[in-house]
């Protein structure tokens, strides 16, 4: 009669673990608009101030916003894109500029 345990030794199964199957979060881009009021000191400032660009590269990014209308701030996460735009939309009216800023996804 048996004991009521296998004779066997345990055999353990071991499931492989899959890959995580989630994705990274998006990107966005954060995009300046030009307009044909706002300084472009004003917009240097910005980009300084909000994306920590330093004074070259910001003024080479107003300088394409200037010639071409519109000139890429930099690529980060949603929020973090939503906040940059909600921070330099407040700063402009407090200016009383009118910079518009955007987000794209990347």
């Amino acid at each position: 009669m048996g004991t009521g345990f296998d004779s066997q030794p345990d055999q353990t199964t071991l499931l492989e673990r899959e890959p995580s199957k989630t994705k990274p979060p998006p990107m966005f881009t954060v995009v300046l608009l030009n307009d044909d009021f706002t300084p472009m000191e004003f917009v240097v400032l910005v980009l300084e101030k909000f994306f920590s660009k330093g004074r070259e590269q910001a003024t080479q990014i107003m300088l394409k916003v200037h010639h071409e209308g519109r000139g890429v701030c930099g690529i980060y996460p949603r929020d973090i894109a939503r906040t940059k735009i909600d921070q330099v939309s407040r700063f402009s009216r407090q200016n009383q500029h009118p910079l518009q800023c955007i987000m794209e996804e990347a």
